[in-house]
């Protein structure tokens, strides 16, 4: 599993052996940013459900200032550390910008508030967590003029969170991981 673009493209991601992360694959990583670049230069991200940090690495090389990863298993979360350094390093940056936050996606605290947010749940818990998660986004992001969320789902799945609006679906095919790219009602509106 590699970096896909932007400046840090082909710097390799560790993550753990087993079922223990399912990481989005380059195909789909490349079609999300693909569809999201005009949001990542200059950004703020929060990664939930981080597993290798592919996401939020991704948004690294391809311009963000910095990010939240959110990670529940704590082995987990030391794979997305030595990944930031990776991609840290290729980049001749500092880490200082980005977080690695060892918690519950469903009830973490926000310092910072993000203009773009992955979500990669497992995705049993999709169901469970997703509504929950919507109602949160949506008092954390309620001072950003047009934030973005990017939720992968299995193909089968479909969301329609109060007060946000899937305005692109990546992906095809039920069993297969789609990505849902969220806006808010009152950025689409406005």
């Amino acid at each position: 599993m590699r970096i896909t673009g932007g400046q840090a493209r082909g710097i390799t991601l560790t993550v753990p052996k087993g079922d223990a992360v399912r990481p989005a694959t380059d195909a789909m990583r490349q079609a999300v940013f693909s569809s999201v670049a005009s949001w990542v230069a200059g950004a703020t991200f929060l990664d939930l459900f981080a597993g290798s940090g592919a996401y939020g690495l991704e948004a690294v090389s391809r311009g963000a200032l910095g990010g939240v990863f959110v990670e529940k298993d704590a082995r987990t979360a030391g794979y997305i550390r030595q990944n930031i350094a990776a991609v840290c390093k290729s980049l001749a940056r500092s880490e200082a910008d980005l977080q690695v936050v060892n918690a519950d996606a469903t009830t973490v605290a926000l310092g910072v508030v993000p203009d773009l947010v992955f979500i990669d749940p497992p995705y049993e818990l999709i169901p469970a967590v997703g509504p929950k998660l919507f109602l949160q986004l949506s008092a954390w992001l309620a001072e950003k003029a047009d934030p973005l969320v990017v939720f992968e789902m299995p193909g089968e799945l479909t969301m329609t969170p109060e007060g946000w609006t899937c305005v692109k679906r990546l992906g095809k095919g039920v069993r297969q991981p789609t990505v849902c790219i969220f806006r808010t009602n009152r950025a689409l509106s406005g």
